[in-house]
């Protein structure tokens, strides 16, 4: 055999062997190469091989689907060994998508798939994906009788609610589970560990230690267990830092490091939170270079190009989205501070921002969107702290803009995106979300049945709401994740001068309140100490309707301390206040803070911010600037008005309201029972302006708010589907500007739920108002509006001429009846509407005399030639 002979039986060997296997056998062999040999080249042909399958027109069989959910899941852990999270969470995805639309079995889904899913999704913050996930193993685990996974979903579960502030809920769940499960000593100890984090959230130090010391007692004698164990003693030293304990705290955490390094296959990720508690420890014990020494670990570990230079900062393209990673530059940025070097401390948060907006870009959820904000908003005040001492050492402007700006980013962040959004997102997504919105709606009205509550239902609603995600995620890799544009401040200021106006936003941090006051074309920014004990005193006066009316005196002194406390400007030459607040100062009535102390017990003469400015509100000095500009044609109104006649939801002097309003302006009226949810929905787009008139609820922890129309109470969050652009959404009824509470989101509140539907300029109410107090105030608040005054003024207005009404008694001046209604939104003054036909009939009227004047003129002319020439005949006749 010639050596041409040899290389073709060695070509023909070959290709039986690879061209001949079947696409499952391809499937598994190049998956067991890999496994055997994981590397960036293999992780790499094993997608190589995935994207040729999919390619192949050939229809795809049961079997090779379960080998590619199988290909994937070993490609996902892998991803996330090598420190590729949201690659790992793509490849987690797509297994789980292909198992459940295919119907697939023979294979352990929850151990390979959904296990490592949920707990990247709650590392990541994605806690609603992560809680929808587990919940779903966890129904499952239960069907299927396998204890093992109810305890870890359980576990795990605790963890998402630990990580969204549910504390207590979490303690709940598991000391349940404690209580009625026949569990093993491992389970036990497990749960305890776990359970000892949350009673250290929830301040039961005592009772931490015990469960802590509990857990390590029924974990040492497992040496399958030295990772848990591990933990524990780390939870114990933590335990002692916080008390100050450190000699205590550096014992346990000894103990931790024996554990920890009896297991040598460790993931590069458990061992980067290991280093970086370690730091964290040495840190707070004052030893800055071994908490430096501790930090170049993490940063290796988990950064293999790392190499240390001179600002021992990571480089900014090797980044990715790690929790760990984000802490250890958040405590590297704590060691330069230490250092005094706060420029430094500023680029090491400066790459916390880039992971924050990573993860950010993997969020479906609102409130997985909402709650990792806090984390930003941490950062964001050590920021302004640090810009605020180097404009006082150095006495630069930018860096009190710099400080403002980055303020501003954490303004409504989750509304600003979606209305974004909304303007670029195809049809099918926006369908999508719509879906997935009302699947959300379902779980919540099921959930507030509470022991009544159909499990399986909530459990049917969970798994289409986790179809709907995955689908969504689809087609959101398709477009491009566009960056946030920061904003123009040029812009800024020369809409404010247009405005005649003045701006004040605040950032309402942990430790204290930040004034940012922007006029004539310049910022100042002032810190201010802690003013929590002022501020509840305060809004607490609006809670009931005689604390106001019985002690004027006290008000008056109250008002105006708080009006000291924030530092309100003077602003003499400008006529309009916007103001951006943050935290509990969303619930305050700036308008009835007094500049003026006094003793008049009479409501009218009191000193009022009212008396200096008119004052509107936003979410954000971004959709200041970028409002939508009004519409310049006739008021058309929608009103609906429940009245909810002979029920103990009675509201007479709606009808006030109703006859008010049909007075001054045109639309359509529903009244009763014709006010009803479908009617509202059917008739709400091109109007100009929306007014409701009935009752609405704040919500509590765990009910969220909501509105009601005739037939049906109606949550914050469904309002999100409809779509309109009208003028003004005016909500005649009570608390519907409050709600659960996010700092810089702001309330979810009913009005909450019209911004996100996309109305921009909003009058709504703080408190519970007054049924007939409201009706005169909507009666002064139209013929404003009727006059052609901006919503602002009219708002303004309405609040004065409320106070100098004689038929209104001093008592229901209280700022507690007018303070109540708030506006939102531009100050933009409504165009008179061009009435285009008048013009157009004067116009031609004007022709007609032009030509009716020329017509006589040339007849007249005419006629007198002809009379002269008949006089000139007469004449020669003559």
């Amino acid at each position: 055999m010639n050596l041409h002979h040899l290389y073709g039986f060695i070509f023909l060997f070959l290709c039986l062997n690879v061209f001949g296997q079947s696409q499952e056998d391809k499937i598994y062999n190049a998956v067991d190469s890999f496994t055997a040999n994981p590397s960036a080249e293999a992780l790499q042909n094993l997608r190589n091989i995935e994207s040729d399958f999919w390619k192949s027109a050939k229809t795809k069989t049961k079997d090779e689907l379960l080998a590619i959910v199988i290909l994937n899941c070993n490609k996902a852990y892998y991803e996330n060994q090598f420190g590729q999270n949201l690659d790992a969470v793509k490849s987690y995805e797509k297994a789980w998508m292909i198992y459940q639309k295919n119907k697939l079995k023979n294979y352990d889904i929850v151990e390979f798939c959904l296990k490592p899913l949920g707990n990247l999704y709650t590392v990541l913050g994605d806690y609603e994906n992560a809680e929808n996930t587990i919940k779903q193993y966890y129904f499952i685990a239960s069907q299927e009788k396998n204890k093992s996974q109810k305890t870890a979903a359980i576990l795990n579960l605790s963890n998402v609610y630990q990580n969204t502030g549910n504390v207590y809920k979490a303690i709940e769940l598991i000391e349940k589970t404690i209580q009625t499960e026949k569990l093993s000593a491992v389970e036990k100890g497990l749960l305890l560990n776990n359970l000892g984090t949350n009673y250290v959230l929830s301040s039961k130090k005592a009772e931490a230690e015990t469960s802590f010391l509990k857990a390590v007692s029924l974990l040492k004698n497992d040496k399958s267990q030295t990772e848990t164990l591990a933990n524990a003693y780390r939870n114990l030293a933590q335990l002692k830092v916080d008390q100050n304990n450190f000699k205590k705290a550096s014992e346990f955490f000894e103990k931790a490091k024996t554990e920890f390094n009896k297991n040598p296959k460790r993931e590069p990720r458990k061992i980067g939170q290991f280093y970086f508690e370690a730091a964290f420890i040495a840190f707070s014990e004052g030893n800055k270079v071994d908490a430096q020494q501790n930090l170049e670990i993490v940063f290796k570990t988990l950064l293999p190009n790392y190499s240390a230079s001179k600002n021992r900062l990571p480089n900014e393209n090797s980044l990715y989205a790690e929790t760990v990673l984000l802490d250890a530059l958040d405590l590297q940025a704590l060691i330069y501070l230490a250092e005094n070097q706060p420029k430094n401390a500023l680029k090491s948060y400066e790459l916390s921002f880039k992971i924050e907006e990573m993860i950010q870009s993997l969020l479906v959820y609102e409130n997985s969107k909402i709650i990792t904000q806090v984390r930003n908003r941490n950062r964001t005040e050590k920021c302004i702290e640090i810009y605020l001492s180097l404009f006082e050492r150095e006495r630069k402007m930018n860096y009190i803009e710099s400080a403002f700006l980055l303020s501003e980013q954490t303004k409504s962040v989750v509304l600003k995106k979606h209305l974004k959004n909304i303007e670029t997102i195809s049809r099918e997504e926006k369908l999508i979300l719509q879906q997935l919105q009302n699947w959300n709606t379902v779980i919540l009205k099921e959930q507030q049945k509470l022991e009544a509550a159909n499990i399986s239902k909530i459990n049917e609603a969970v798994k289409k709401q986790n179809e709907l995600m995955l689908l969504l995620k689809t087609k959101q890799n398709k477009t491009d994740q566009k960056k946030n544009s920061e904003l123009d401040l040029t812009k800024l200021y020369d809409k404010l001068k247009k405005d005649n106006a003045a701006l004040v936003e605040y950032f309402f941090g942990s430790h204290c309140i930040y004034n940012f006051t922007l006029e004539n074309k310049k910022i100042a920014l002032h810190k201010i100490e802690t003013a929590d004990k002022e501020l509840l005193s305060f809004i607490g006066l609006f809670k009931d309707p005689s604390a106001i009316a019985n002690n004027p005196k006290k008000y008056n002194l109250l008002g105006n301390k708080v009006y000291q406390k924030l530092q309100i400007p003077k602003l003499e030459k400008h006529k309009n206040l916007i103001l951006v607040p943050d935290g509990i100062l969303s619930f305050l009535p700036f308008e009835a803070l007094i500049s003026e102390t006094s003793n008049t017990s009479n409501f009218t003469k009191m000193h009022y911010l009212l008396d200096k400015f008119d004052v509107a509100y936003n979410n954000s000095a971004e959709l200041y600037l970028n409002a939508n500009t009004l519409s310049n044609g006739k008021n058309n109104i929608l009103g609906l008005f429940p009245i909810f006649e002979k029920t103990n939801y009675e509201l007479p002097f709606s009808k006030n309201e109703l006859q008010s309003i049909k007075h001054n302006f045109d639309g359509q009226f529903f009244e009763n029972k014709n006010a009803d949810f479908s009617n509202f929905k059917n008739n709400a787009i091109g109007k100009s302006i929306i007014h409701l008139s009935t009752h609405a609820s704040s919500g509590d922890l765990e009910t969220p708010a909501s509105i009601k129309f005739y037939d049906q109470e109606v949550l914050f969050s469904e309002l999100y589907n409809l779509q309109f652009n009208p003028d003004l959404v005016v909500l005649s009824a009570c608390e519907t500007g409050i709600g659960k509470l996010y700092k810089g989101e702001g309330a979810m509140s009913v009005a909450r739920g019209f911004q996100f539907a996309g109305a921009q300029n909003l009058l709504f109410s703080l408190w519970n108002v007054n049924d007939y107090t409201t009706s005169v105030f909507m009666d002064y608040f139209y013929k404003e509006v009727k006059h052609n005054s901006s919503f602002v003024h009219a708002t303004s207005n309405a609040k004065r001429e409320f106070l100098k009404d004689e038929n209104v008694p001093n008592a229901k001046k209280s700022p507690y009846y007018w303070s109540a209604f708030v506006y939102y939104g531009t100050l933009e003054k409504p165009e008179k509407q061009t009435n285009y036909i008048l013009y157009i009939i004067s116009f031609l009227g004007l022709i007609g005399l032009f030509l009716g004047f020329n017509h006589y003129r040339n007849g007249k002319s005419s006629r007198n030639s002809q009379n002269r020439e008949i006089q000139k005949n007469k004449v020669q006749n003559n």
